[in-house]
């Protein structure tokens, strides 16, 4: 028989400890990685990256990381058993993805679809994408990017994420900043980015809720 003192009742069971552990996990703010898409020579991606990156600022329950794909060297050609110089590129980059509670991915249109270098950090990785939600912006001409954004909601819906339903979207985007960066009437733009990360939010509440209750796939 096991003797049970009458001071273990002032001890916190494991089952406070882990719900004090998962209570205070959940008031953290949710980390954002803002992946910016575009690794062209002469890109506007920056522009734009810095408009979306003050508003993700301004809100006091996200966090926020950039994952600037011009700054990371990725080859096409995945392997099993990368070489050490791939595996010091993904180490730029797989921390963030994993540490990651949503995504937003800036990206731009190149022949109606995104950019290669966005689709090989995407293909290097799989569970850092899982049961997490996933935003996009974007910028072009006419379309103002939304066909590369259409393009990559199934393969982000092949990595287990749910991409929020509200984009922002850049139309002639060149025309729309000035020469120091400042988006020239942004009353709109503001808007959307709002409802977007209001959407945002929610999913990424809901799922690290949800994930540290019971984790995804089990």
């Amino acid at each position: 028989m096991t003797e049970t003192t009458s001071s273990s009742s002032t001890l916190p069971s494991s089952s406070a400890t882990a719900s004090s552990t998962v209570s205070s996990d959940a008031d953290a703010p949710l980390r954002v990685a803002v992946i910016i898409g575009s690794n062209r020579e002469g890109r506007f991606g920056p522009i734009v990256a810095e408009w979306l990156l003050s508003r993700v600022r301004e809100r006091s329950d996200l966090s926020l990381d950039v994952v600037d794909l011009a700054e990371v060297d990725l080859p096409t050609s995945l392997s099993f058993d990368p070489s050490a110089a791939v595996a010091a590129e993904l180490a730029k980059v797989t921390p963030k993805l994993a540490a990651a509670d949503a995504f937003i991915v800036l990206t731009p249109e190149y022949n109606h679809s995104y950019p290669a270098s966005l689709k090989s950090v995407v293909d290097w990785h799989k569970a850092e994408w899982e049961a997490k939600p996933v935003a996009f912006v974007s910028y072009g001409g006419l379309s103002g990017g939304l066909r590369a954004v259409e393009h990559l909601r199934p393969v982000f819906a092949e990595l287990h994420t749910v991409t929020i339903r509200d984009t922002v979207s850049f139309h002639n985007a060149g025309a729309l900043f000035d020469d120091a960066g400042n988006h020239r009437d942004p009353a709109g733009a503001d808007a959307a980015a709002k409802v977007m990360l209001d959407q945002l939010a929610w999913w990424g509440w809901a799922l690290r809720g949800a994930k540290a209750v019971r984790p995804y796939g089990s």
